[in-house]
């Protein structure tokens, strides 16, 4: 039984590798001692970045946006640790897997190493099963006729987009759910099915499973555009972590189907491994038991104007001019004009967007410092891209939601002013992490938009 290697080639060889079995005490060194080196790793990067330690007890909860205060973190941080996260997800999940193998299971078992908070109990239970002598197994054959590499590619695509296009539908239109099982969990089952269906009977290279896997997410994503399930641009947004997942999935399919000699998965575990992804979507659709966490994105511009000539544009302002941004081509809800009914603590602002108006509560009136409002009704983010008309999928209501907003104008040198911009919102989407990239971006470029427009009518000749 191989140990764990001392030399570095050695020792990276037998990490990433999937073809050499894993002792209980290899499996156990190694997984203990990545995981107090990616503790070391995430506590200091999240110290450097945000002055606090991170407690080893975070790890037990698998929701990422309850281990750290994503609210206040920075995007380099939130990028370094799901960037940095991938290496160790494949480490991980290549031990379990020889570990499994090991320990006389069938492989398919390792792959509730996926699951969040189970993962811990099968890694646990995995330190402790003795190592079990197996059946020599055979190899899958090198080559076979055309038609039957077609057929074998042909199925596996085509089960793991249907699966993904059974999730979806069940995740959003059922549950009401947008969480980590469908973005995550579902592209890596994804994988594991095109890449076990591909290379099951037939041995395939990496590079043509790696290209199945990336037909698979793009299948998923045309069925689920011609099911009228999403529109183009969330299509496009999940993409992403999509083909990372079935591109790591696949390569696990693979490994499980050149086992050739493994026993065909009994109906039991055939039944588990069919459930346990739409159960953890259950699980993540449950009420939350805690709010969801705040986050702000903060804009600001210099402008050539007094505080004073600045504020009557800031409580209401004339038709922006036609958009230019390449966010606002693509359907995101672009701001258009902007009036107030009333004036003090109690008026109500009223910031139209091409998807409708923002209803802003004024909360605090101290011209021409400060102008802060809640925002109690809002429109859709976005305008779906469809082949058909009127496609609106539950995620345009209410899971990117402002929750209230503020300018103030801050008095500099010369008679100038900096006016400051800020959002404040909540996303129930999952995993928080990556959306939150996609949603800060969003929100900045529109306050870019109001503020350059701000500016322009403020420096206007003849204000």
């Amino acid at each position: 039984m191989p140990e764990i290697p001392r030399r570095p080639a050695e020792l990276a060889a037998f990490l990433f590798r999937l073809d050499t079995p894993v002792s209980p005490r290899a499996y156990a060194l190694t997984g203990f001692s990545l995981m107090a080196l990616k503790y070391g790793v995430d506590a200091l990067l999240v110290f450097v970045a945000m002055g606090r330690w991170w407690s080893p007890l975070a790890y037990v909860n698998p929701l990422l946006s309850q281990r750290l205060e994503l609210e206040r973190a920075p995007h380099w941080l939130l990028w370094t640790l799901l960037l940095g996260s991938l290496p160790f997800a494949w480490v991980g999940l290549s031990l379990t897997l020889r570990r499994v193998w090991d320990a006389g299971l069938h492989a398919a078992w390792a792959l509730l190493f996926l699951v969040p908070g189970l993962n811990y109990l099968v890694m646990l239970s995995l330190c402790l099963l003795p190592t079990r002598e197996r059946p020599a197994r055979g190899s899958a054959p090198e080559s076979a006729p055309v038609s039957g590499r077609m057929r074998s590619a042909l199925l596996g695509v085509m089960a793991g987009a249907l699966f993904a296009l059974l999730m979806v539908a069940f995740s959003v239109y059922v549950l009401r759910a947008y969480g980590s099982a469908l973005f995550v969990g579902t592209p890596v089952v994804m994988g594991v099915i095109s890449g076990y269906a591909l290379n099951r009977g037939t041995r395939h290279t990496v590079a043509a499973t790696v290209g199945a896997a990336t037909l698979t997410v793009v299948l998923a994503g045309g069925l689920t555009l011609l099911f009228a399930l999403e529109g183009a641009i969330c299509v496009a947004m999940a993409a992403p972590p999509a083909v990372v997942g079935s591109l790591l999935g696949a390569l696990v399919g693979r490994a499980l189907a050149l086992r050739s000699g493994e026993p065909r998965v009994p109906g039991a575990e055939a039944t588990l491994l069919l459930v346990l992804l739409p159960l953890l979507a259950g699980f993540e659709a449950l009420p939350a038991r805690r709010p969801l966490p705040v986050y702000e994105v903060a804009s600001s511009v210099e402008i050539d104007a007094a505080p004073e000539q600045v504020w009557p544009h800031v409580i209401g302002f004339a038709e922006l001019p036609r958009e230019t941004e390449w966010v606002f081509q693509l359907g995101i809800a672009s701001p258009r004009r902007a009036r107030i009914e009333g004036s003090g603590v109690g008026a109500i602002r009223y910031c139209e967007f091409s998807t409708g108006p923002f209803v802003e509560p004024i909360t605090h009136w101290e011209p021409p410092r400060r102008l802060s409002f809640d925002v109690t009704a809002q429109p859709a983010p976005m305008t779906e891209w469809s082949p058909y008309t009127n496609v609106h999928p539950p995620h345009l209501d209410g899971y990117l939601r402002s929750q209230r907003g503020e300018f103030r104008l801050v008095p500099l040198p010369g008679g100038r002013t900096r006016l400051e911009g800020s959002t404040w919102y909540t996303l129930d989407l999952g995993p928080a992490a990556y959306w939150r990239l996609w949603s800060d971006v969003l929100i900045g470029t529109i306050h870019g938009r109001v503020l350059r427009h701000v500016k322009a009518l403020s420096e206007a000749p003849g204000r």
